[in-house]
Parts: structure tokens; C-alpha cells; sequence
């Protein structure tokens, strides 16, 4: 018997989780609870394939946990939240996050995001295709396909799996400029409106900061048209 899809929920507001857990049970996913960012260190393991943050928890925000997480899983973490500037975002994406979701949402919009993740998760580290068995370069940067890994001089660099993807998908077009849209669509395969820009430039500020050096600009943007690597 296939076993379900198991998705953490973490919100310190009761309604929140009871509503979420009805909605995405009704999805056939199983849901596990947690009321505070300590429950959820706590309830961390290898079977939970998506977690569900509210960023103002108890105990350890949502921002805390996301670290601790990303020190033992790549599942994808999408934050609850009611604090929306880029600054935030930054934060977020920083701390390992995948998505915003800004409160108040509604449902439909939530389990869409859920599914997004979900599909991109199990796209990345389930498709192998001869491709992924290509080493590409991006100046002085090995980039692993397969094991979905960037190294210079041998050492591995700590990339989200969306920071990893947008490095690889402007590597694999390298010399040619990739409009955000494309980039966006790409990366997150799913369609790109005006407002995914924010989203896109906040992880590309990131993915500088730990690719990029003093000396050398590894990423171009190309006013008006979109990014590139040379």
C-alpha cells in the first residue's frame, strides 16, 4: 500500500491548524500538528515530506526552526505569515524557506502552494534524465546535476534547493539572457505573474551572496531584459 504524503502544520492559532489539517486531509495528506516551534524540532523526521511554518510561534519562530530543519532535510518549507515586506522575505529564503504565504489566505490558494512544492520536490530529486549525469560549470563553480550539489575548490556551497536551480537553470543557458519570466517558470514550473518578481529577485540576492565574491560577479543583470551567467 502506497504511503501518504505527510505534512507538518505548525501555527500557534488553534482555528488555523484545525482548518488546515480538515482541508489538507481532504486532499488524501496526512497532517501532523504543532502549536509551537519547539513541537516541531520535536516532531521532525525523515517521513515528513513538506513543512508548513507560521512565522511568530512560541518558543522558536519560524525563522529558528527553518534553520535547525535544513541541517537534517531538504523538504520544502513553505511560512505562514502576516509580516510581508521584502526584508522578511529575505529572512525567510535566507533561513532556508521555499514560499510565502501571506495572512490572511485563502484555502485554495494554500493548497495550491502545497502542491506546488510537493510536485517541484519530488520533480527535483525523483526525475533523473542523462542530463543530471552532465557536470556544468558556472565560472569557477562545479555544478552536480545529479546530486544536486555546487562546489568551488571542492567545497560544497550551502544552497536551498530553489537557489541551486536558478544557479543551474542560468548555468545550462549560459551566455544568454533568461527574462524573469522564464527563469521564474522554469525554476518553480508553474506560471509566472508581475508580483513572482519579488520572489525571484529576493532569491537571487541570496544566491549572490553565497556564489558571488568581492572580485567577481557571477550573475549579471541585464536591465530590462532578465539575468545571465557568461
Amino acid at each position: 500500500m502506497e504511503s501518504k504524503i505527510t505534512i507538518l502544520l505548525a501555527d500557534d492559532d488553534k482555528d488555523i491548524r484545525e482548518i488546515g489539517k480538515i482541508l489538507l486531509e481532504g486532499e488524501n495528506y496526512e497532517v501532523i500538528e504543532a502549536a509551537d516551534g519547539q513541537q516541531v524540532i520535536e516532531a521532525a523526521s525523515d517521513r515528513i515530506d513538506l513543512y508548513i511554518l507560521d512565522v511568530m510561534m512560541p518558543k522558536l519562530n519560524g525563522y529558528q526552526v527553518c534553520r535547525e530543519l535544513r541541517k537534517t532535510t531538504s523538504a520544502p518549507i513553505l511560512f505562514l505569515t502576516a509580516r510581508t515586506q521584502v526584508e522578511d522575505k529575505s529572512m525567510g529564503f535566507s533561513a532556508g524557506g521555499d514560499d510565502y504565504l501571506a495572512k490572511p489566505f485563502s484555502y485554495t490558494e494554500l493548497l495550491a502552494r502545497v502542491k506546488a512544492l510537493l510536485r517541484r520536490y519530488y520533480v527535483y530529486k525523483g526525475k533523473e534524465t542523462p542530463e543530471q549525469d552532465v557536470m556544468i560549470s558556472a565560472g569557477d563553480i562545479t555544478i552536480d546535476p545529479k546530486r544536486m550539489e555546487a562546489k568551488r575548490a571542492g567545497e560544497l556551497l550551502p544552497l536551498t534547493d530553489i537557489e541551486f536551480n536558478i544557479l543551474l537553470t542560468l548555468a545550462k543557458h549560459k551566455g544568454q539572457v533568461l527574462s524573469a519570466k522564464e527563469l521564474y517558470e522554469e525554476v518553480w514550473n508553474e506560471t509566472y505573474f508581475y508580483s513572482c518578481n519579488n520572489t525571484l529577485m529576493v532569491h537571487i540576492r541570496n544566491l549572490r551572496k553565497k556564489v558571488e565574491t568581492t572580485n567577481d560577479t557571477l550573475i549579471r543583470t541585464v536591465w530590462g531584459k532578465g539575468y545571465r551567467i557568461d
